[in-house]
């Protein structure tokens, strides 16, 4: 309403008494003074969840409960995202020390609950001045409460209205001179009640120096809610008035404000309306707006990405989602959400027909919706480094990486593992970033080898966030595979010396899918220390020695010029054994003796025989024992042979471990060359050694056929005896081969009968051999063709015993 009666009041002023803050730790306490409020701010970890304050005046200590909060100008406001309990108290709320509306003093206690005692601390009191000069009118839109003040003095209107006639009739017809309130609805003007009988229904009025405020919070009856272009609005429209004779006073108060919720819209702002014309308005209006109790004029807040503007009559405030001074808060429902909070702070300043000014704040907290948050994951493995690298990207500033599964198996933060990183970035944004690293070769990793010579690499990753600060858990999953597809088996490289073969092989990450193996026996340093091979193995590669005529290799093509050695590596898969892979090495080497004892039971020798022959001899003169088993080639003082282990007069040594076959070559002075001219100073004697071990054998000439599971361990002796000794014995053409038990020759030329028993070892179990109590240095010779059973002979009880000793006589 425009009418307006001049009216002048007074305001008696008071003293407050002054109180020290004691007991609060430094920087939880934060005071501070506005244009047209005071505020304190306290952290929630000192107050707890449920803080309380007092307003204290001369008279006392006033509990600022909900209902006195709204009817005494206080607003009390739990913040959990910035973490602090905030109270504003209106510079003519009801315990404010008031001196000529300029210099405004407060004073509040803080009551908490600590280890479970109520503890009250005094807040030091605080003196706050207005930084702009009062307008004649100014609401107040606060969360709680609606206020209107007015300046006492003012001009009276250029006019009156009809309307305001009827308004003076209940005023004109009061017979009491006390000061009355009439309310007004939006349909209705209710009866006049005392301002005392006012207060009691929660209405406040105040008389200052020179203004004149009225206070009602939200909700009373005798307010009314409206929309105003689509936009809802609760008013509240006082009238108080006093009867003075036949002068009638009257102070027409009206608070309307918009009570709009906010919209969020897909452009990413927060939009909140409020009616343009709640208030007369002739020059339109200026508009200062901003957040947390700062307000900046409307250009500057549209640099800050505020748009400021209208539509139909509303005035529409868009704030941007990453404004100065808005909260955001995480939150978990089955998935991650985000929402945003703006304690918006609006000013409108209006000038209506009579040049008289009006001043509106409001106050509002808005709150978006629940927004999606997404969290994403970025495989950033290069495949050179073999190792996985996964970014955890748009992680909000609230929430926190306690812990990773990969593949199942739980690592929590900050690692205790040391093969695993995980490096936290922070952004401009707010956000921030975890970098996640596990080598390819960590068992933590998952493998598959494929058919098509690929290997993949798996990490199942499931990270767990949580939330602050109430901790809720939240779970973002990842999978990554790194394919490598130059995977196969590993290759040697191999190199030829004169006394071996060389093999290096440098580390790949993945080389540990195969077995390496020599034979089927797996390289070992133990296998390496048995089979005298050199051996070294570190990050980088192994490098691999092994000795000619050592375990491995198989010969071809032996001849006086040499020969060729081969030794293959076999690679086979970890799991299964099967072969996948192998490195083959064939070398030649021209040694100038060797002997070499097959795995088929035959014996190759190349001897030099220069000591073992007489001056002007010939190496092609030479046999064995058996006088018709000569060399197959001769070079000088060299002789090549090569024989069956059961031929040539060979003899055969047994003991609980070990079979030695064994042969000589001797000198032939017989059918000489006219024109040759031959010595007798040979001085040495050459000896043919095969020994095997009897677990590795399995056949010992038992069906025509000799199988060992390794070759045998030659050697080849050169010992020294009188020249008469190194001639070719007389012994007849014949394949007799004689063997020795233990070191005892065994000599007989008798046949016994008996029967078949069965070997006491299965690896020799096709042939048996008799045990004899015979005079010592006897020998059993055989006759090459003849066809012998084996049998018990018919000797003293308790002398027959059987003996594994792999030999078949019916086939020698």
């Amino acid at each position: 309403m425009a009418f307006w009666f001049c009216i002048g009041v007074a305001l008696l002023l008071s003293l407050w008494s002054r109180a020290e803050t004691a007991g609060i730790p430094d920087g939880v306490l934060r005071m501070e003074c506005h244009d047209r409020y005071f505020m304190i701010a306290v952290d929630l970890s000192f107050t707890g969840d449920e803080p309380h304050f007092e307003a204290v005046d001369e008279t006392g200590a006033y509990a600022i409960t909900q209902q006195y909060a709204a009817q005494c100008g206080y607003s009390i406001n739990v913040h959990p995202l910035p973490g602090h309990v905030e109270l504003r108290a209106s510079y003519f709320s009801c315990q404010t020390q008031n001196k000529d509306d300029e210099i405004f003093t407060f004073n509040f206690n803080l009551n908490v609950t600590q280890e479970g005692k109520e503890v009250t601390y005094p807040l030091q009191d605080k003196t706050c001045s207005p930084s702009l000069p009062w307008s004649p009118r100014e609401v107040t839109c606060e969360t709680n409460y609606m206020e209107v003040s007015v300046r006492s003095e003012v001009t009276c209107p250029s006019g009156t209205k009809k309307d305001d006639w009827n308004s003076l009739k209940p005023a004109h017809s009061s017979t009491t001179s006390d000061w009355q309130v009439m309310f007004q609805t939006d349909d209705e003007q209710l009866q006049p009640i005392n301002i005392s009988d006012a207060r009691k229904q929660g209405y406040a009025f105040l008389l200052t120096e020179g203004r004149l405020v009225f206070r009602a919070p939200y909700g009373q009856p005798e307010s009314f809610s409206t929309e105003v272009n689509g936009v809802p609005v609760e008013a509240v429209h006082a009238t108080i008035f006093s009867r003075q004779s036949w002068v009638v006073l009257m102070v027409d108060l009206v608070a309307a404000c918009s009570m709009d919720e906010g919209l969020y819209n897909e452009s990413g702002c927060m939009m909140w309306e409020t009616p343009e014309m709640l208030y007369p308005n002739l020059d339109g209006q200026q508009i200062n707006v901003g957040l947390q109790g700062e307000l900046v004029a409307q250009p500057v807040a549209e640099e800050r990405g505020y748009i400021v503007g209208k539509q139909n009559n509303t005035i529409q405030i868009c704030i941007p989602e990453n404004a100065e001074g808005r909260y955001r808060k995480s939150a978990v429902e089955d998935d991650l959400y985000e929402f945003y909070v703006y304690h918006l702070y609006l000013e409108q300043i209006l000038v209506d027909e009579d040049r008289v000014e009006t001043r509106i704040r409001s106050l509002r907290t808005l709150a978006t919706p629940l927004l999606p948050s997404p969290i994403f994951a970025e495989n950033q493995t290069v495949l050179e480094e073999h190792m996985f690298t996964v970014y955890l990207g748009d992680v909000p500033e609230d929430v926190q990486l306690a812990a990773v599964h990969l593949n199942g198996q739980e690592f929590t933060v900050p690692l205790s593992v040391s093969s695993l990183i995980i490096t936290k970035a922070v952004h401009p944004n707010n956000t921030h970033g975890y970098k996640l690293k596990v080598p390819f070769e960590d068992p933590v990793v998952l493998q598959q080898f494929s058919k098509t010579d690929a290997l993949h690499y798996i990490l199942n990753i499931n990270y767990t966030l949580t939330v602050l600060p109430e901790k809720d858990l939240y779970y973002h999953m990842e999978s990554v595979v790194a394919l490598v597809t130059d995977v196969s088996p590993p290759q040697f490289d191999a190199v030829c010396t004169e006394s071996g073969i060389s093999f290096k092989l440098d580390h790949r990450p993945f080389d540990y899918l195969w077995e390496i193996t020599i034979d089927s026996d797996l390289l070992t340093s133990e296998l390496a220390d048995q089979h005298g091979y050199t051996m070294s193995n570190d990050s980088n590669s192994l490098l691999l020695e092994v000795p000619l005529f050592s375990h491995g290799y198989e010969y071809k093509n032996v001849s006086l010029k040499g020969f060729f050695g081969t030794i293959e590596i076999v690679m086979r898969d970890r799991e299964t054994s099967e072969v996948q892979g192998s490195t083959i090495k064939t070398c030649p080497f021209s040694p100038t003796e060797l002997i070499m004892c097959s795995t088929d039971g035959r014996m190759t020798v190349v001897a030099d025989l220069a000591l073992a022959i007489p001056n002007g001899g010939n190496a092609a003169r030479t046999n064995l024992r058996d006088k018709y088993c000569g060399p197959k080639e001769t070079d000088g003082s060299r002789a090549l042979f090569s024989f069956s282990l059961n031929s040539c007069g060979a003899t055969v040594k047994l003991n609980s471990e070990n079979v030695t076959y064994e042969n000589e070559i001797f000198y032939s002075k017989k059918f000489p060359r006219p024109s040759q001219v031959v010595s007798d100073n040979a001085k040495e004697r050459v000896t043919m050694q095969c020994t095997y071990p009897l677990s590795g054998l399995h056949r010992l000439f038992s069906v025509h056929r000799f199988e060992s599971d390794a070759v045998g361990i030659g050697s080849l002796l050169h010992t020294t005896h009188p020249a008469a000794d190194l001639q070719s014995p007389t012994i007849q053409p014949t394949s007799a081969l004689t063997t020795t038990l233990a070191t005892t020759t065994l000599a007989a030329t008798r046949r016994a009968t008996g029967s078949y028993k069965p070997a006491l070892h299965p690896p020799s179990r096709y042939v048996k051999v008799t045990r004899f109590r015979y005079p010592t240095n006897t020998r059993f010779r055989y006759p090459a063709n003849a066809n012998y059973r084996y049998i018990w002979p018919t000797l003293n009880k308790g002398v027959r015993q059987s003996l594994q000793t792999k030999l078949n006589a019916a086939h020698i």
